[in-house]
């Protein structure tokens, strides 16, 4: 059956190795595979409930009214503002800790759970090194980190001792520089956006088709790169006469270029000269043709992942209802209704075999609720399905193959049962299998 599908031409499907042990099988089933279970489906619910928590939390912290009042530039206090008139007998301002913050008992909260995530997967998976080259594993260690960055730099600030920063002059240097460091860590949290792809098929296909055309999109950089260092330097030269260019260098005008070619317009910098209008028209023509020379092909690479998805969901439903309908039927006998005339003739072709004669064939039990050429057409796919009939799919489709090229050598005209059962066959396994 995989021969007959590569020859075909039928994309072989990915394997997803599954752990051996039973146990690791089951949790790895139910942290991995939304979709296997009830469980699995509940703990998928869970993580994106924490996931999207977790980027509100990290939005709202940002306001003026939540903001952390350390990053916020601390008022020196007062000369002789003790009570002797003396500056040290007024006690040094402490900034409250942020280890009571509710933003920050809320942030503990996520990554407890992320980190329980990330463990249990771990321990459960398959293959270790697979697991640790995986991009979505990289980006949830990639997303915790910060915190325990964020709690050792606050563990190390409340152990410090008061006023020692501020024994020396670059104190309030050093502060500012670790803030700086601290923001940019924390920007990091950002990426817990991207957990959510482990959840949506619509980001998984959008992710695959990126991948894929990271070819085109290479090329559309080079050509935008071509078209801005080609723009900036014909609009610099065509506006350098005039007092009021907007453009002081050829570095300074790929800003516009950029914002040109992409058809954007902030209208920041524009030309004011006649040369210069002409420029930016033919860069913003250029932008145009530019970036939709790769858009064809960025598209058919999402309408394949998406229709590749779909199929998968499409030929799980036909396995679930051919294992039912053979479920179904293994205690007795099991009655054919009749159908249309393409089923009938499509039918005759198999009639010879003694398994139909027996009533005991696959075929004729998935075609139990066959009304249309479009359930016969599954009936062929579920047939397709079942390894005990491999042989007999191979031999009808050569076996009709053979007919059709000998009428077409002696000029007869092939058998109806040929035709329809070809026909049939083929369209049956390239609509519903990849």
């Amino acid at each position: 059956m995989e021969r007959f599908r590569e020859d075909e031409g039928f994309i072989k499907e990915e394997e997803k190795p599954l752990p051996r042990n039973e146990f690791q099988r089951q949790v790895w089933l139910i942290f991995e595979y939304p979709e296997s279970s009830s469980s699995a489906r509940a703990i998928a619910i869970v993580s994106v409930l924490v996931i999207l928590i977790s980027i509100i939390t990290f939005c709202l912290e940002t306001l003026p009214e939540f903001r952390d009042e350390r990053e916020m530039p601390i008022p020196l206090p007062p000369q002789g503002g003790g009570l002797n008139g003396t500056p040290g007998d007024s006690p040094p301002m402490q900034p409250p800790s942020s280890l009571a913050d509710p933003f920050f008992i809320i942030e503990t909260t996520c990554v407890i759970w992320f980190t329980f995530e990330l463990l249990v997967r771990f321990f459960a998976c398959p293959s270790k090194p697979e697991f640790s080259r995986n991009i979505m594993n990289i980006i949830d260690i990639v997303a915790i980190i910060p915190y325990f960055i964020t709690l050792g730099t606050e563990l190390a600030h409340e152990q410090q001792q008061p006023g020692a920063g501020s024994s020396n002059g670059g104190g309030g240097q050093q502060q500012a520089m670790s803030l700086a460091i601290l923001r940019v860590i924390r920007l990091v949290r950002v990426f817990r956006i991207f957990k959510l792809s482990r959840h949506s098929k619509g980001l998984q296909i959008l992710g695959q088709t990126l991948k894929a055309s990271m070819r085109e999109l290479g090329l559309l950089i080079f050509f935008l790169f071509i078209g801005v260092i080609l723009f900036s330097s014909a609009v610099y030269f065509a506006e350098a006469d005039d007092p009021e260019s907007h453009f002081s260098s050829i570095p300074d005008a790929f800003w516009w270029a950029v914002v040109t070619m992409t058809t954007v317009g902030y209208g920041d910098m524009r030309p004011v000269t006649v040369g210069g209008k002409i420029v930016g028209s033919l860069c913003a023509i250029a932008g145009v043709l530019t970036i939709a020379l790769p858009v064809p092909v960025i598209v058919s690479n999402f309408n394949y992942f998406y229709h590749r998805e779909t199929d998968h969901e499409e030929q799980a439903i036909l396995k679930d209802e051919h294992s039912s309908a053979q479920g179904s039927t293994a205690g007795g006998e099991v009655k054919r209704r009749p159908s249309k005339n393409s089923l009938n003739k499509s039918v005759v072709h198999l009639e010879n075999s003694e398994e139909f004669n027996n009533g005991t064939s696959s075929l004729e039990k998935a075609n139990i609720k066959a009304k249309s050429n479009v359930d016969l057409r599954k009936s062929l796919y579920a047939l397709c399905l079942d390894t005990n009939r491999e042989t007999d799919l191979c031999g009808m489709r050569l076996s009709c193959a053979e007919e059709l090229s000998e009428t077409r050598l002696t000029g007869k005209v092939p058998s109806a049962a040929a035709v329809h059962t070809w026909g049939d066959l083929h369209f049956a396994l390239m609509t519903n299998s990849q």
